[in-house]
């Protein structure tokens, strides 16, 4: 581990820490690496330095429209290969909430998280990309094994 040592102006350095205390930081030092690792991200995933990611996608849509449901599901269902997980959740009589969290590279997931939250009467969506190395983090199967016949 390397240790740096860095200077603040008074009121950055208060801004700084009002700013972790309120993100529930127990010191500086973890609080710093946050904010370098999410800058480095954001810029690895900016600047093509890494094309594979996790995209953490929600949106919320009235589910009496058109259809809408039915279209984002057969979007999930045709890129299956990306699809990790999906949660569902009813916030009224009319509004659903769905967060989808899809693995893969960089410009599938950035397409197909683009395509869900364009759907025509989707409201309020919103894309966080996690550059992720896939050699560390290699995709899961959605293949099953078949069971043994007797």
């Amino acid at each position: 581990m390397q240790r740096y040592t860095i200077s603040l102006d008074d009121d950055l350095a208060r801004q700084f820490e009002q700013w972790s205390e309120l993100h529930g930081y127990a010191n500086r030092s973890e609080a710093i690496r946050d904010l370098v690792r999410d800058r480095l991200g954001k810029e690895s995933l900016q600047d093509a330095k890494v094309d594979h990611c996790v995209a953490v996608v929600t949106y919320v849509y009235d589910h009496h429209e058109r259809s809408l449901g039915q279209r984002l599901l057969e979007s999930q269902h045709d890129h299956h290969e990306l699809s990790v997980s999906t949660l569902h959740v009813h916030l009224d009589r009319e509004h659903c909430l769905e967060v989808a969290v899809l693995r893969g590279h960089l410009a599938e997931v950035q397409h197909e998280a683009n395509g869900l939250i364009a759907e025509r009467d989707v409201r309020h969506g919103m894309v966080h990309l996690i550059p992720v190395d896939p050699t560390r983090h290699p995709p899961h199967s959605h293949a099953k094994p078949r069971p043994r016949r007797a």
